[in-house]
């Protein structure tokens, strides 16, 4: 199933050869050379994570990845600033450590949309499917399904620039739970080795959250890497059982909050 949210065209990306790698990244013309493609990272210090504005200059149309409550107003008075009108304001999964700013951004910006995985079971005013488009101005993020974290993970990738927003499904040298909220090791593994890892080495991945204060990874990094998802599939599953996590502390209040768009 193929749903396009809005009608735009994917832009040529520049390509420069990355030293640090010995190979070809490819990265956004607007990135590098004042193209009309925008991109911020936002941070929350309390859940440590990480909200991502893109954005096309010449159209005004906007997208806010994993928006938190508490920054709401930082993230709408950002935007208006920028001359930017969100369009959709979007999820990579329905989060346990932190409440979504999706239905309060939706208020501060009139017109804007929520967006989440149908899998979620989460409330949206528009509901993504693995294949979906989502498109502002002449951009693009393909929706695509990596279950495992929780069953409604989704990772958005823009092709045209050679970036992956993975969630909490790969983090950076690291990985989701699966201990809680329909978690299965067996198909995160699955999920990121057939669906991130499958992607070009030069990719840039942007996750969900960092703990010790990196921004991004690469998909070639990983790969290399990764202490848990380099394992084999039955290494894997016995790491993810005996890691002994504590409780999540937001859990049981950003659930239930997330179910309903943040708004409760």
């Amino acid at each position: 199933m193929l749903l396009k949210l809005s009608f735009g065209t994917v832009k040529c990306a520049q390509r420069l050869v990355t030293p640090a790698v010995g190979k070809v990244r490819w990265i956004s013309s607007e990135m590098d050379r004042g193209s009309n493609f925008f991109f911020r990272q936002l941070f929350d210090t309390v859940s440590s994570t990480y909200t991502y504005l893109l954005g096309d200059t010449k159209s005004g149309e906007a997208v806010l990845i994993d928006p938190v409550l508490e920054h709401a107003e930082r993230d709408a008075a950002l935007i208006k600033e920028l001359g930017f009108k969100l369009i959709y304001a979007m999820n990579t999964h329905m989060h346990a450590d932190h409440i979504t700013g999706t239905g309060k951004l939706k208020s501060l910006l009139p017109g804007s949309k929520s967006v989440i995985s149908k899998s979620s079971g989460a409330q949206a005013d528009l509901h993504l499917f693995d294949g979906d488009l989502v498109n502002f101005g002449a951009y693009q993020l393909l929706a695509t399904a990596t279950p495992g974290h929780t069953n409604g993970c989704l990772t958005y990738i823009a092709h045209g620039q050679g970036i992956a927003f993975t969630g909490d499904t790969l983090l950076i040298r690291g990985c989701g739970r699966t201990d809680f909220q329909e978690g299965s090791s067996e198909t995160l593994y699955k999920s990121v080795h057939s669906k991130i890892f499958t992607l070009p080495e030069t990719y840039t991945l942007y996750p969900a959250h960092d703990y010790k204060g990196q921004t991004a990874t690469t998909v070639g990094e990983e790969k290399k890497y990764n202490p848990r998802l380099t394992k084999s599939l039955k290494e894997f599953v016995d790491i993810m059982e005996n890691l002994n996590l504590p409780y999540p502390k937001m859990i049981d209040k950003a659930v239930p909050a997330n179910r309903v768009c943040g708004l409760y």
